[in-house]
């Protein structure tokens, strides 16, 4: 027993460590170590088990989904498990699983897909509408996301036939573009950005302002058959065409082979042409196709005994750190970007990477002249994973005190990783937030790029926003490329942004924690400038959505004298933002459940007509609900609301509420 003791030990810390991280990866979607690191741990814990099978218990990680459901959102149970995938490593171990599938009497054909690094979910339709999504939680129970879901645009409401009940699988992702761009917003916010697609995704999902969601540019990619009430092909590869029949968006590839050297071939070639696939895989998935054959190889507790997802191993690039420059963001902090010796990653050169704030250079104690391991984030954002060496007499790198672009003095607010630098003048700022107020998000000035913004502001003719709207044609024609033509072009998109909806101006104000999406409920709610400026943050805050953090920077804002200053100049500048057209309060305090087809009206339609007259509209019956406006072929929602007496009304009855 003596001999047995080290191992004990070492398997009970392994499952310590994996419980942690699993905590971390799939509740709070914010990881510590990289997915090769949590592999070689169990792995590790797998041989442990085979080795010492009285060590094993039926709570181990090694046989359970890593998640559970959150208490944010409603739990689902699911009626068909949705377990999780065995991880193959090498070509060897593929050939294994070959071995087994083979050794009960089945001769296989097989499928191979890329293996999307997202969040799965499940999605069910009745009657070809769909009713609910979940996420996979811990594979029995999930997450009710719904409402989250249907703002994804690749989720159809409707399927192309009315299938009676359906049940499908697929994998929510982050595009790699989206990514990207999230991640330089988060940098020049000076927020933790997320570690990876994966996690943007997780993160982006499990909102409860389903307007966060939506402001994230989700996809999806379904995979699978969870069940179906109706007549189903017998195999996987036909399963996934009649999918794409019914407007689902599937998996693109899901290739058909008799062998798995054939398969081998086809991985290959996935991982070969990864990095130019529009979402992040960390892996190929394959599946015997049959059915039967799948119904005859059955389950672990775990995993399926017809399916392995081969992981690519991470491709990551030694080289040389040769400098670091800060950049100042239109926020006032301060980025760090590496400058390396250029190396080729992901089939693209790579020689800059942003290094995000003080406390990621201290935390890998990264120097100037160091032998860094580069890699690319979601096979698109370079970083940096660790130090190999530090270079001969190499210092720690210290932030400077003063701005690179002003020279003022920068501070590092409380409970914040970035030093910013609080100095309105400053040059670098200026033009960034020029740059963001006459974006299309914002006031949308078409002609006014990057180029003529900085051109501008260096030759004096702007300083402010308010500048834009005093320029002149003769001053626009001078500058290089432009003409006299150009130049009239642009003053009449200045002159046309002057009309915008007021949310745009909000927005492009560059208010912290304000994006597009809030700046359009802060003005749903306050429709006027001045109303903004007598708005008090506990009332801001009493928006659905908004927090106290964005509530307080906002009233924080719009009580600054400057802010006075700087809108009044706008407004004699002959700004006239246009108001939100207003919601009455008629229906104020009732809650609305759409349930069926609508006689006239569009389910969107009604849920934007109840909510123009103050009521709000739910995605699930409960005993809040105060209505179920039920249509043709109602399903579950009209059956709860009949179990829990809630009262159902019809399209007319609903119209007369609503005095139409």
């Amino acid at each position: 027993m003596a001999q047995i003791n080290p191992i004990i030990e070492e398997y009970n810390a392994l499952r310590a460590q994996i419980e942690y991280h699993n905590n971390l990866y799939y509740n709070e979607d914010s990881p510590e170590i990289e997915d090769s690191e949590y592999d070689a741990l169990s792995r590790r814990l797998r041989q442990i088990e085979r080795e010492y099978p009285q060590l094993a218990s039926e709570d181990s990680p090694t046989n359970r989904v890593g998640g559970e459901a959150a208490k944010l959102f409603t739990p689902v149970e699911h009626e068909i498990p949705m377990q999780s995938l065995q991880d193959v490593f090498s070509f060897d171990e593929l050939r294994d699983f070959d071995r087994r599938v083979r050794e009960t009497g089945i001769t296989p054909q097989y499928t191979v897909e890329p293996k999307i690094d997202g969040l799965s979910v499940s999605l069910e339709y009745r009657n070809g509408r769909f009713v609910r999504g979940s996420t996979r939680g811990d594979g029995i129970t999930g997450e009710d996301v719904t409402a989250n879901l249907r703002t994804i645009k690749d989720i159809p409401d409707r399927l192309n036939s009315p299938v009676e009940y359906l049940e499908v699988r697929g994998e929510v992702f982050m595009p790699k573009a989206s990514f990207a761009e999230l991640v330089r917003t988060q940098d020049e916010n000076g927020e933790k950005p997320f570690k990876n697609p994966r996690n943007a995704a997780a993160g982006s999902l499990r909102q409860k302002n389903s307007a966060v969601t939506a402001s994230r540019n989700l996809s999806i990619l379904i995979f699978n058959v969870q069940q179906i009430v109706g007549q189903l092909p017998d195999n996987h590869a036909d399963s996934i065409s009649y999918l794409g029949s019914l407007g689902l968006n599937v998996i693109p590839e899901s290739n058909i082979f008799d062998d798995i050297d054939s398969v081998i071939k086809k991985i290959e070639e996935i991982g070969e042409n990864r990095a130019g696939y529009p979402y992040d895989t960390d892996g190929a998935v394959v599946k015997v196709n049959s059915f039967a054959q799948r119904d005859a190889l059955g389950s672990t507790a775990k995993f399926p005994r017809w399916a392995a997802a081969f992981k690519y191993p991470p491709e990551e690039k030694e080289t040389t750190l040769l400098d670091i420059e800060i950049n100042v963001g239109r926020t006032g902090v301060l980025t760090p970007t590496g400058i390396f010796d250029p190396v080729t990653l992901s089939g693209t050169t790579v020689s800059r990477a942003v290094l995000h704030n003080e406390d990621f250079i201290r935390e890998k104690d990264i120097r100037i002249g160091d032998r860094v391991a580069l890699r690319k984030a979601g096979e698109i954002i370079p970083e940096v994973v660790r130090v190999i060496a530090h270079a001969d007499n190499s210092v720690p790198y210290v932030f400077p005190e003063t701005c690179p672009s002003c020279g003022s003095r920068v501070m590092r607010l409380e409970g914040e990783a970035a030093l910013r630098c609080f100095n309105t003048s400053c040059h670098a700022q200026l033009v960034r937030n020029l740059i963001h107020f006459v974006s299309r998000d914002a006031m949308d000035i078409e002609g006014m790029g990057v180029r003529v913004i900085t051109v501008l502001v260096e030759n004096g003719l702007i300083s402010s926003p308010v500048d834009i709207y005093k320029l002149q044609p003769e001053q626009i024609s001078k500058i290089e490329r432009m003409g006299d033509k150009s130049a009239q072009n642009l003053i009449s998109s200045i002159e046309k942004s002057k009309t915008n909806e007021l949310y745009r101006l909000v927005f492009g104000l560059g208010i912290r924690h304000i994006g597009q999406k809030a700046a359009m409920l802060l003005c749903e709610r306050f429709a006027t400038v001045d109303e903004l400026f007598a708005a008090t943050a506990d009332e801001i805050a009493s928006i659905e959505g908004f927090g106290l953090i964005m509530a307080q920077s906002v009233a924080d804002y719009f009580s600054l004298d400057e802010t006075r200053e700087l809108i009044g100049g706008l407004l004699s500048a002959g700004l006239s933002p246009r108001s939100p057209a207003r919601k009455t309060a008629e229906l104020s305090g009732l809650t609305f459940v759409l349930t069926g087809t609508l006689p006239t009206l569009k389910r969107s339609e009604a849920k934007a007509m109840i909510e123009s007259k103050g009521g709000k509209v739910a995605g699930s019956v409960s005993k809040k609900t105060s209505y179920v406006v039920a249509g043709e072929a109602a399903g579950s929602k009209l059956a709860n609301a009949q179990a829990l007496g809630v009262a159902i009304i019809d399209e007319q009855q609903l119209l007369d509420m609503l005095g139409q």
